[in-house]
């Protein structure tokens, strides 16, 4: 019996039900890959807290300003991560993934404690340190499998970022049918499952995860399994968002939520068979090498600087301790060639990181504004319940198709046609400008397209500002550099939508109610917050142009070729032959009489 691989041959099946086989897939690169995209699918429970925020408020009795206090620290905690990506620059992914399983336990196990009465209610501030823990760790779990993902994937980056960034935007939704399969319509239960089940997953793949070195063969650089993934996500995609919207209209039986569940776990478990594939090919091409001359592995020595020779002096040891914190103040504002790699005071103090953490700023801060009032924009609008339901699926679906879109496309027209990815931040930040100006004009029925607009646009940021800042500050401290450019969130977000939507808010509602009721309705509710945030977006889509402008010479060259010309090159001996009778050729022609002459 045989199992066919592919066109080349075959393998016979005793070859792969075998636990060496077995350990071969474990053991993968894409394994690698498939156990990352697990770990998102399961990290992103910062982004359904309106399903049981309200189990909150009611059993601790907080009113809704305690509750925007609640989920300001949830916000902090999800992308406030640079601990997370210290730590990472000093020990392997996998201490990253054991802390963020233990902060993710330990913080939502005690919310759940507290909203279910099996302990004292917690006081407001320890409720908030104990969500902040939970929620951050999302960002330990983005530090141990993302930047493990990109570093091993060096040449497919953006590829990389938007397809594990898919599966954290989808991760709400598959929580969602998770818990109506397991709990039933128990919100407090859902807390329960946030805690147990990312940490259980962080656990399981806790050693898988980890940095595979790079080479520069073709079975390395091989991308077609990440378009697999690319439609494997599409379809759970679709699939979610149909039983999304069914499920608001048709009144499902727990037995139809349990097959619903069961699909959407085959679709995340359908990576897998790509990967067996993979290493079906891989035992191939081994069984095929076996017939041929012997594989040697030729690496290239890193030869020091002539200045460092054996024939130079030993440079003189450093008479003033202090000098080397002086050099490294010096050195900070003398950054490296840009795509090399920056130290992290380098890289914080760059112009080209100043311009990226302002421009994010403006296009993260107003989108994200524009999420987390949508309920009340629907409701100013006079939308009906179930379209507001009906927005927020869109947003959802939506935000995962921005961050495949943009990891996947930029990827190729970099590749292909040069495309700067900085010009692809400029052209996403002036279509949510679209989104923002049908929202504050209130056209008729153009939530719908604003929605999905805002959504694509906010997904879409963040692929291409986590794959610029990996190509122009290099690798090496890229973990500590990723956290740093999620900060820019919170700090939009808080100037945008807590000190110029909500107070504009406010104030249009005292307007029309002489009372305590703060509830605005008509188009102005949110007119001119939107006109100042669409203002703000586009000054931050002019100011990346000043970072295209920066970049341009760069982005114009190969920015990958110095990773194919680092690693090891695999060459058999008949290659190793050739190129010495080349080589002895040559000499042989140049040692001919009077071949200096001739020419």
């Amino acid at each position: 019996m045989v199992f066919a691989g592919g066109v080349d041959g075959a393998v016979p099946m005793r070859q792969i039900l075998t636990p060496r086989f077995a350990v071969q897939v474990v053991r993968s690169r894409w394994f690698m890959v498939f156990a990352c995209l697990l770990i998102m699918a399961a990290a992103g429970a910062t982004y359904i807290f309106s399903i049981y925020s309200k189990d909150i408020k009611k059993e601790l009795g907080y009113n809704q300003q305690t509750l925007n206090t609640l989920s300001f620290f949830k916000d902090v905690g999800t992308n406030v991560g640079i601990l997370s990506g210290l730590i990472n620059e000093v020990t392997p992914p996998w201490v990253v993934l054991a802390i963020g399983a233990a902060m993710n336990l330990f913080g939502y196990i005690m919310i759940y404690l507290a909203i279910t009465g099996r302990i004292a209610a917690p006081q407001v501030w320890m409720m908030c340190l104990y969500i902040c823990i939970g929620a951050n760790s999302q960002a330990f779990a983005n530090t141990g499998a993302l930047v493990t993902c990109v570093k091993n994937f060096p040449e497919s980056r953006g590829t990389v970022l938007g397809l594990l960034k898919g599966f954290l935007g989808l991760s709400g939704v598959i929580f969602t049918q998770l818990y109506l399969a397991i709990y039933g319509d128990d919100s407090k239960s859902l807390v329960l499952l946030i805690a147990w089940l990312p940490a259980a997953i962080s656990i399981v793949f806790v050693y898988t995860v980890r940095i595979i070195p790079y080479t520069s063969s073709v079975a390395a650089r091989n991308t077609k399994p990440f378009f697999w993934f690319l439609y494997i996500s599409i379809a759970l995609a679709v699939f979610l968002l149909i039983m999304t919207i069914v499920q608001k209209v048709v009144q499902f039986s727990h037995s139809a939520y349990v097959l619903s569940a069961f699909i959407s776990t085959i679709f995340l478990f359908l990576p897998l068979g790509v990967v067996i594939k993979e290493e079906v090919k891989t035992l191939i091409q081994r069984n095929k090498e076996l017939e041929r001359p012997p594989t040697i592995t030729i690496e290239t020595p890193h030869t020091a600087p002539s200045s460092l020779s054996k024939a130079s002096p030993l440079p003189k040891p450093v008479k003033n301790p202090s000098s080397k914190g002086i050099s490294c103040i010096t050195n900070m504002f003398k950054p490296p060639t840009m795509g090399d790699d920056y130290s992290i005071l380098q890289a914080l103090v760059s112009v080209d990181m100043l311009i990226l953490v302002f421009v994010s700023i403006c296009g993260l801060g107003g989108t994200l504004t524009a999420i987390d009032n949508m309920g009340q924009i629907g409701q100013s609008l006079r939308y009906p319940a179930k379209s507001i339901n009906t927005f927020v699926s869109l947003i959802s679906i939506w935000n995962y198709a921005g961050r495949v879109t943009s990891g996947y496309v930029s990827e190729i027209v970099l590749s292909k046609y040069k495309f700067p990815r900085p010009l692809a931040l400029t052209l996403v930040l002036l279509l949510s400008c679209v989104g923002h100006l049908l929202i504050a004009f209130g056209i008729p029925q153009s939530l719908y397209l604003a929605s999905v607009i805002i959504g694509f646009c906010f997904g879409a940021q963040w692929p291409l500002l986590f794959a610029i800042i990996s190509e122009v500050f290099g690798l090496k401290y890229y973990s500590t550099l990723y956290n740093f450019g999620s900060v820019a969130s919170p700090i939009g977000l808080y100037i945008l939508n807590v000190r110029v939507t909500g107070h504009l808010y406010d104030v249009e509602a005292r307007k029309q109610n002489a009372g305590k009721d703060l509830t605005c309705i008509g188009v102005q509710c949110f007119k001119m917050s939107f006109i100042i945030i669409t203002a703000v977006t586009a000054l931050g889509a002019m100011v990346s142009l000043l970072l295209v402008w920066r970049t341009r010479k760069f982005y114009g060259g190969d920015i990958y070729a110095k990773f194919r010309e680092s690693a090891p090159r695999e060459m058999t001996l008949e290659s190793v032959n050739m190129e010495k009778i080349e080589k002895n050729g040559v000499d042989e022609k140049q040692k001919e009489p009077g071949s200096e002459n001739k020419g």
